[in-house]
């Protein structure tokens, strides 16, 4: 961040609980909504109580054209300050070190996603009374006068932050990446002094250098890991006998019969492992007297994999709870308290769900944040706290999207269907507010990346409900080879690129309009391989889609699966000899499939109207993707709307990129799938 200069120590001339109050959203209008009010930034972003809940800081570019760090002081007088703004650059993360310092990472949000490529995130600290700013870390690759705090102890850019851990003082835990041709080869943690910069070695002995990953118990004290070497991976347990390093498990990166969640103050080992018909994960404990988890697992949610976070008392040796995500966030409470409280805030709040996030979380004098979210709702946050009369008192704090007005916006239904071959198929369907009851407006299938990810969250998305407010159902197949449903679910789209992962997004739109909940008319349209799910709807299910939209998707399937000298990417070397032919096809002896299944070599069979768009820098999937599908498509004869983003990556950062694309979008819908009329 050029010439980048802090500002500390001012006070808002307002508090924010007035600035949202004036900023709450009034009726809708009749009018659409306009393309802005669903990808502006939110005024107010990240917010985190203190250690002890008497500050409370959040990120917001209110009242300046950068996103800067606000502390508000919640005892007494409700005062705001400025601890941390660049003139350059945007406040990335950040996290409270103590109750007087924090940390954050910086970005650049007016500039494209390409910037992640030259930039690390860097680490910096400031005081939560914005004096003793402190640069940790260099933001660039290199040490060079980009960065304007530099000091002699500044840490080069290959240091992240792993772990902030209660009660470590000024303390954190970094990870400095090894690199080798190229790649991380290991990681290898140190604690690093936020307030002096200085660095002090964690005792590593017989740690293999390949290590990835690390956890820590609240002492700071390595207790387990994941190392990775030649396509193998191993757990590794450090326990408090003085035995040193023991394996727990070795195979294949994808086939560990666990992976480690987070360690205790007791010692405990906290992991993922797959259970039942469908291979869920579930969040269970290790037993180490047996050498095997136990038996018994803590969290499980059959039908969905449980990806959770754990919430500990302030010493980290207790388990309060544990959130989690099925079809909503919800959570599972240890601590009789906080189920109490839960089930109140609930009550209070029925329509959306309700996470807490607490300071002092086991005392009786807990602070409490309260992040409420909905399909149709982009989400609020509230704050519960006693009052002096020893009440609680449930007080508004944050509107994400102030501008949006709720009653326009449309709610995200989930189901599960069958697929032609008698699978199960996780749907969510999302139908336009004030429409008649018989209407069948035509649809929109939007097709996540990935493929491996889960897709759909009941939770509010801003292309999703550009999309609804324009007149489409919106349907998000959860396709066999997602994630978050079941290994099973996800090993069912091995080699299935092109073929049954294709069918399943056919069975979705088909089973929709079997409901009369769409029309026979629509697209098809998605980003990365969504992307690539978009071209080959349009090669091998023609009658299906009266047009297409795609960004940033694959095309070119040699070019991904071989890779080339002359066009750079990040595919690692493992992805390529072992992910990706495991899971998508090996060449040279499936080349028949690759081409059957390889849009650009069946460009000619494309005959709707397309809509292709890319970044220049992106290295997930490189322009050369779209370039080669323009270009055999321009030989057909089938010239496709191209756009490009000078800048951007793998997806749209600027704002200005962002509401421009939504433009060309609603625009290119408007001409080829009109939502009303014949």
């Amino acid at each position: 961040m050029n010439d980048a200069r802090m500002r500390g120590g001012r006070r808002l001339s307002v508090w924010l609980i007035t600035i949202l109050m004036a900023l709450l959203p009034g009726l809708a209008a009749a009018a659409a909504v306009p393309v802005e009010r669903f990808f502006q930034r939110p005024a107010i972003e990240q917010l985190k109580l203190s250690p002890s809940g008497r500050q409370l800081a959040f990120t917001t570019s209110v009242k300046r054209e950068r996103v800067g760090l606000v502390v508000m002081n919640l005892d007494g007088d409700r005062s705001l300050r400025w601890v941390a703004a660049f003139e350059d650059g945007d406040i990335g993360r950040f996290q409270w070190v103590n109750d007087e310092r924090l940390v954050f990472s910086a970005i650049d949000y007016q500039e494209g996603s390409g910037e992640d490529y030259e930039y690390a995130p860097g680490l910096y600290s400031v005081k939560s009374d914005g004096t003793e700013f402190r640069q940790l870390v260099y933001r660039r690759y290199t040490a060079a006068a980009i960065d304007t705090h530099i000091r002699d102890n500044t840490l080069p850019w290959n240091h992240q932050l792993l772990q902030v851990l209660p009660g470590q003082g000024d303390e954190v835990i970094v990870g400095k990446w090894l690199i080798g041709r190229g790649e991380v080869t290991g990681v290898e943690p140190l604690w690093l002094n936020t307030a002096t910069g200085r660095t002090r070695r964690i005792d590593l002995a017989d740690t293999p250098r390949h290590a990835r990953q690390w956890w820590f118990d609240p002492q700071g004290v390595p207790r387990a890991l994941v190392a990775l070497r030649d396509n193998r991976a191993s757990i590794l347990w450090n326990g408090r006998d003085g035995g040193g390093w023991r394996t727990l498990a070795e195979a294949a990166p994808d086939e560990l019969p666990f992976t480690p969640e987070a360690v205790d103050g007791k010692g405990e080992l906290y992991l993922l492992r797959r259970h039942g018909a469908g291979q869920w994960t579930a969040l269970g404990r290790y037993d180490l007297a047996a050498g095997r988890p136990a038996a018994t697992n803590l969290v499980e949610a059959p039908g969905f994999d449980v990806s959770p976070d754990l919430v500990f008392d302030s010493t980290g040796q207790r388990l309060l709870g544990v959130h989690l995500e099925t079809d909503a966030h919800t959570t599972v409470w240890y601590d009789p308290a906080l189920r109490a409280l839960q089930a109140k805030i609930d009550a209070l709040l029925p329509d959306w769900s309700n996470h807490l996030s607490c300071a002092r979380c086991e005392r009786d004098d807990r602070v409490v944040l309260v992040h409420s979210r909905s399909a149709s709702d982009p989400g609020r946050v509230w704050l519960w706290r006693p009052d002096q009369e020893g009440r609680n008192a449930l007080q508004l704090m944050q509107v994400a999207q102030p501008d949006v007005p709720l009653a326009q916006m449309a709610d995200k239904g989930f189901e599960r269907i069958r697929t032609r071959d008698g699978r199960e198929m996780p749907l969510w369907v999302t139908r336009p507010v004030g429409l008649p009851a018989k209407a069948r407006p035509p649809a929109v299938v939007l097709v996540h990346g990935g493929p491996w990810v889960r897709g759909g969250h009941w939770a509010w998305d801003p292309m999703v409900q550009f999309l609804a407010s324009r007149g489409y159902v919106v349907i998000e197949p959860e396709f066999r080879g997602s994630a978050g449903y079941g290994l099973v679910h996800e090993r069912a789209g091995d080699r299935q690129w092109g073929r049954a992962m294709q069918d399943d997004l056919a069975d979705a739109l088909r089973y929709v309009q079997s409901k009369g909940i769409a029309g026979e008319r629509a697209c098809i349209m998605g980003a990365s391989y969504g992307g690539y799910a978009t071209l080959m709807g349009l090669v091998s299910q023609p009658e299906l889609w009266s047009c297409g939209i795609q960004w940033v998707g694959v095309a070119d399937m040699e070019l991904f699966l071989k890779g080339s000298w002359l066009v750079r990417d990040d595919i690692s070397s493992q992805g390529r000899s072992v992910s990706l032919p495991k899971r998508v096809a090996r060449l040279p002896e499936d080349a028949a499939m690759v081409e059957a299944i390889d849009p650009v070599r069946q460009a000619a069979r494309i005959k709707a109207p397309l809509l292709m768009a890319y970044g220049t820098e992106d290295q997930r999937v490189p322009i050369a993707h779209g370039e080669r599908m323009r270009d055999a498509l321009r030989r057909a004869g089938r010239e496709p709307e191209w756009v490009v983003y000078p800048g951007e990556a793998h997806g749209w950062r600027t704002e200005k990129n962002q509401i421009d694309f939504a433009r060309r979008v609603e625009a290119f819908l408007a001409k080829h799938l009109p939502a009303s009329g014949p």
